[in-house]
């Protein structure tokens, strides 16, 4: 959930709205007149949102991505550690 604020209010707090998004992910919706309102969030809720939006936007990779989730959930596929992974695919250093 977001927190709401004018833009007086989001000035004259601003180093606390800071400390709130960038600790507790929190997002923070500055309101203005006569302009379009915006989002203040973490510069790391950002780029998980960006590269989210990216793996998603193929069909095809939406699709497995989530299947492999489904499977996860129902037990059918367990998730393997990145060492197990770089084994799989003889990536070890």
């Amino acid at each position: 959930m977001s927190i709401s604020l004018t833009y007086t209010q989001a000035r004259a707090n601003l180093a606390k709205l800071l400390d709130e998004v960038s600790l507790n992910k929190e997002v923070i919706i500055i309101n203005r007149k006569n302009a379009e309102n915006v989002a203040l969030v973490s510069e790391s809720e950002l780029s998980g949102i960006l590269e989210t939006a990216h793996l998603l936007r193929s069909p095809k990779n939406a699709q497995r991505l989530l299947k492999a989730l489904l499977e996860v959930q129902n037990e059918k596929n367990t998730p393997q550690s990145l060492e197990d992974l770089k084994k799989e695919f003889g990536l070890e250093n």
